[in-house]
């Protein structure tokens, strides 16, 4: 299996995004660059946080013209696996591969700590290797986690078990505590704590292990042994 993560002027968590790939389940992974026109080598793309073109205009606004931003919404129709995390989920959104928006925090201040995340819903790719209902600690560090949308999204949200994460002690105001969603596919996910910082004891937490353990089992039980590496 073949991970890329993307890199865009201003990302700053590529590099964990890399090592946890390397770390956790020891698969090909490279740093793919934002004008990169073809993903097609790779099987699960990861979007990781930072703050992409300064997060000027909004955050992820810029970033979503990107050239590889086309790739990734044909590698999503594919099928294929995208993981959006913190600026990444913001990206996503905007770029219109999950519905809603990331607004300011409703404190209006920046939040970086641990949080304590209630799984949602184990059935994705991502999360096969969490328990329905697990309180998992994955940190934070995000200035605008403030996830929004309208009540008919959110109930479509509710319906089709989109919501996949929730925060127990909500640290930015999102609708219905929400910390991570997908498409109504599944194969899609973006949310605002950091798996990647937390795939290590020595971090606090290796929580976060689970997730990339997940993709792996979920792409070999797809592609079949033979294709296993």
């Amino acid at each position: 299996m073949r991970f890329a993560v993307l890199v865009f002027p201003g990302s700053n968590c590529d590099i964990d995004c890399y090592k946890a790939v390397e770390e956790t389940i020891g698969q090909p992974v490279d740093y793919v660059w934002h004008t990169a026109t073809d993903l097609s080598p790779y099987d699960c793309i990861l979007v990781p946080g930072g703050f992409s073109y300064g997060d000027y205009l909004r955050c992820g606004a810029i970033s979503r013209f990107a050239p590889v931003m086309n790739e990734v919404a044909k590698a999503a129709e594919e099928g294929k696996y995208i993981l959006g995390i913190c600026n990444g989920f913001q990206i996503l959104t905007e770029a219109g591969l999950l519905p809603g928006a990331l607004r300011r925090n409703d404190s209006m201040k920046f939040r970086c700590h641990d949080s304590v995340l209630k799984v949602n819903n184990n059935t994705t790719p991502f999360t096969r290797d969490y328990a329905e209902g697990q309180e998992i600690v994955i940190p934070i560090a995000h200035g605008e986690g403030n996830y929004y949308c309208d009540e008919e999204t959110l109930q479509k949200l509710r319906d089709n078990r989109q919501i996949v994460f929730t925060y127990q002690n909500n640290p930015n105001g999102s609708v219905e505590d929400i910390a991570g969603i997908c498409n109504e596919r599944g194969n899609v996910i973006g949310m605002m704590p950091h798996p990647e910082r937390a795939v290590s004891s020595l971090l606090g937490s290796d929580d976060g292990k689970a997730m990339f353990t997940s993709i792996l089992q979920a792409w070999r039980d797809t592609h079949g042994a033979a294709n296993v590496r």
